[in-house]
């Protein structure tokens, strides 16, 4: 029954993959990958940030910044909450936004031949006058030291000014696990206006019993003239 499940896991999993390859969606969609797990009584501090380089664009160097606070009160579900603000080299940096997130952890670690979560988001960008309400499917696979993670999303926008919209997206992790410290990474993102790959490393800092500093940093490389030609994205989580 154990080895059924497994095969049946992983037929999902590469489904998945061949499926999500065709989704379509508007806007660059270069973040982080998120992965399916929840720890327990876990608090998290985060700052994230996103420097889109495009030779092309008149709004080069547009700067995202996310600065979050999350906790999972409950086990196997974690909420964050998030203000986002916005820089380019047109605008000075504003605070225009903010996000709720949840995370469901589905299934165990191990448990199966691959692991499952649910992501939930939404977003109100009060320039714009936009909210979006978004749900991805998170599946990671190991393979020795090998992590392939995959984020699925599917997002709805509503605007007042102009037709609402369902979009999806995609984003892709393949990493190494050479040591607690570091990790090297590739990153594959797509949707509509995004095609992109790039190298990222990453690691864990332990400070104590239960505290931990995580830090992510990429460099995503557009492949079609919709995708900013260069992506920069760094992340930092203080967790306790």
């Amino acid at each position: 029954m154990r080895a059924y499940t497994r095969a049946l896991s992983s037929i999902i999993f590469v489904s998945a993959l061949s499926f999500t390859a065709l989704v379509s969606a508007d806007g660059n969609s270069i973040d982080k990958v998120y992965h399916p797990y929840v720890l327990p009584l876990e608090t998290e501090i985060e700052w994230r940030a996103i420097s889109q380089h495009d030779e092309d664009d008149v709004l080069d160097n547009q700067q995202t910044h996310r600065l979050g606070i999350g906790s999972s009160f409950v086990e196997s579900w974690f909420t964050e909450i998030y203000l986002i603000g916005e820089k380019s080299s047109t605008e000075d940096f504003e605070i225009n936004a903010m996000e709720i997130e949840a995370k469901v952890q589905l299934t165990e670690q191990g448990e199966y031949a691959a692991d499952w979560g649910l992501l939930f988001e939404l977003e109100r960008d009060f320039d714009k006058n936009l909210t979006e309400v978004a749900a991805a499917l998170l599946v990671e696979k190991e393979w020795g030291r090998w992590v392939g993670a995959l984020n699925a999303f599917l997002e709805f926008e509503q605007r007042e000014e102009l037709n609402n919209e369902i979009e999806t997206s995609l984003a892709m992790q393949l990493r190494y696990r050479y040591s607690r410290l570091f990790e090297p990474a590739f990153e594959f993102y797509q949707n509509q206006d995004t095609l992109a790959i790039g190298p990222a490393i990453m690691g864990n800092v332990r400070l104590g019993i239960a505290k931990k500093i995580h830090w992510e940093f990429g460099v995503i490389l557009g492949l079609e003239n919709d995708t900013p030609d260069q992506t920069i994205r760094a992340l930092i989580e203080y967790e306790f």
